[in-house]
């Protein structure tokens, strides 16, 4: 937990507002596999982070909220009793869903007063938007004591991204970032919101995430769309999603449908497979199968899928031809954000050097690198 980001956002709390905030960590998250299986009612494999959201917060003392993003040197008024979503869809609206789900309960939520910073970059793919908004949820809940369950909030949470952001999420980046432990990974059932706990032991071996620092533009709507075909040929084979729908059954529809749909639905299908495996093998200490099917699964999002781009898959390339790395595979919705790797400890600042070189020439950005640890989830600090 980063203490001087801590303090900073404590501090300028109090230079704004003048009173003793409540201080709420939320950390952001990253998924082992299980990628896009979330809104399909399948499995993922999440950890919470030791990077994530700061947030202070406290009742307001007038008739108005202000909302203070150090990050981005903005502030932001409004009034609890009048709450609707900008058409800018700025960070403002994750906050402001939040406050409207929580009405939309039947709760009464009073002007507050909030100020949040983070060391997870936006558009990394570590989910900074699902920690926003369950760093506001669970501070309101506290302020307010509002008495929701964290169950309650993490569905606040994913409704205020539906309604207010539009992009139609799953539960896993929420549920990851609410519920998450130190040093263990989640096999979530997004059906059921049932998770066993998994100690992450990856031996000789860590967690290396790479930023592209890329964001394509067509990531939110082409993950809405994406969405819509997993929707449409669940409806097809009269099942509620793909979760329930095997290979074979796909193969009878495929004359109703288009070729990249049919990939697409196939790739869902064969990655639940692969998170169901992908669990055995780290019950088992079979880490090199672990990475084996991360890059499985990479090539499914690449070529199936299709939410990858040059970026990612230039780093997942380079990292299948390097000894020291097992596995690697783009993470989160696509188009951008990090690929996570599995890279042998004793050889990984070879390779990370490497890595970095070659990506500033091909591409004439550089990258960044992030070394990660599994944490506890959304908590007061």
């Amino acid at each position: 937990m980063n203490q001087s980001l801590k303090e900073q956002v404590q501090q300028e709390f109090l230079n704004y507002f003048k009173t003793e905030p409540l201080l709420v960590f939320s950390p952001g998250r990253i998924n082992l596999i299980g990628e896009h299986t979330d809104y399909n009612e399948g499995f993922v494999f999440p950890a919470a982070i030791d990077k994530g959201i700061y947030t202070a917060i406290q009742q307001s003392e007038t008739n108005k909220s202000t909302i203070v993003a150090l990050d981005k040197n903005e502030q932001y008024e409004f009034t609890t009793s009048s709450v609707s979503p900008l058409t800018t869809n700025g960070w403002q609206n994750y906050i402001l869903g939040v406050v409207s789900e929580i009405q939309q309960k039947g709760k009464i939520v009073p002007n507050f007063n909030l100020v949040f910073s983070g060391d997870i970059p936006f558009g990394a793919g570590l989910s900074s938007s699902a920690a926003l908004e369950n760093s506001v949820v669970f501070g309101l809940n506290q302020v307010f004591q509002l008495q929701l369950t964290k169950q309650e909030m993490i569905f606040i949470s994913q409704k205020a991204e539906h309604n207010f952001v539009g992009v139609k999420c799953g539960i896993m980046d929420q549920y990851a970032s609410m519920f998450g432990q130190k040093n263990k990974a989640l096999h979530l059932d997004c059906r059921t919101l049932d998770a066993t706990i998994h100690t992450a032991n990856f031996e000789n071996y860590e967690l290396i995430l790479i930023n592209t620092n890329v964001k394509h533009s067509l990531a939110d709507s082409a993950y809405n769309k994406r969405r819509a075909v997993c929707e449409n040929i669940s409806k097809l084979l009269k099942k509620s999603s793909l979760r329930n729908i095997k290979e074979h059954d796909l193969i009878t529809i495929k004359d109703k449908i288009s070729l990249e749909e049919y990939e697409q639905a196939l790739y869902v299908i064969q990655e639940n497979k692969r998170t169901l495996q992908a669990v055995k093998s780290l019950e088992t200490d079979n880490v090199s199968k672990f990475g084996s099917l991360l890059f499985e699964s990479h090539e499914g999002l690449s070529k199936q899928y299709k939410v990858s781009c040059p970026e990612l898959d230039f780093l997942v390339h380079k990292a299948q031809k390097h000894s020291s790395v097992i596995g690697a595979r783009m993470m989160g919705g696509g188009f951008g954000g990090c690929t996570i790797n599995l890279i042998k400890t004793s050889e990984k600042e070879a390779f990370l050097t490497q890595i970095q070189q070659e990506y500033a020439q091909k591409f004439k950005h550089n990258c960044a690198i992030y070394e990660v640890n599994l944490s506890n989830g959304t908590q007061i600090i």
